[in-house]
């Protein structure tokens, strides 16, 4: 996968190729599952074109760094003891103030990914925190941005796999080794609770969005 190729839609979608942006999609590569990686893109799809639609301008890069990190809190080298969105939050703002991202760049991208499963308060938020939870709520259900033909396209060149039971099993698993990432609240919480009160294999999951 490279920037050139994400989804083909028209017209083109600024997808940034800066080096600290292709370094942010390798890392994604390494270390998520196929499944969390299309949804990391599709994310950010679904919120440049909200950002266009609500006319909500933004750094495109900014933007385009916080969706695609903004699960990486599920893959292990990131696996803490702090809520999966909390862990990704600090991988990801320490890893692109490491390649050069400003402290007050690195931060935005922290709060767009700390407080991407918080409804009602990511919502209140302006620019790119806002628009990376239109971006995943989109992606589960929520109002879709873009023309039917762009979403067309977007599903196809980025298909689910199934998402939305690889990501519930990835965070139940963190979970239910450290019971700390999963305050009763949070949706890591919710997601424990659903699983204890009706047990499922990991692949017969579904989540709580």
């Amino acid at each position: 996968m490279s920037p050139a190729n994400i989804c083909p839609v028209t017209p083109p979608v600024e997808i940034p190729s800066t080096e600290i942006a292709l370094h942010a999609l390798e890392l994604l590569m390494e270390t998520t599952a196929p499944a969390i990686m299309n949804h990391s893109m599709r994310t950010y799809l679904h919120a440049y074109f909200a950002g266009q639609e609500l006319d909500i301008p933004v750094d495109a890069e900014l933007l385009y760094l916080a969706c695609i990190l903004h699960d990486i809190g599920t893959a292990e080298r990131f696996n803490g003891g702090q809520r999966f969105e909390v862990d990704g939050a600090d991988a990801a703002a320490g890893f692109l103030i490491r390649e050069g991202l400003s402290e007050a760049g690195a931060d935005l991208v922290w709060q767009a990914i700390a407080l991407h499963t918080s409804p009602g308060i990511a919502e209140r938020r302006t620019g790119i925190v806002q628009l990376t939870r239109l971006g995943v709520r989109a992606d589960f259900g929520g109002r879709r941005f873009g023309t039917p033909e762009q979403q067309g396209i977007m599903d196809n060149s980025l298909p689910r796999l199934e998402i939305e039971t690889v990501l519930a099993d990835a965070v139940i698993e963190q979970a239910l080794t450290k019971p700390d990432k999963a305050p009763p609240a949070s949706w890591p919480g919710l997601l424990v609770a659903e699983y204890r009160t009706n047990p499922r294999p990991p692949g017969t999951r579904s989540p709580v969005f």
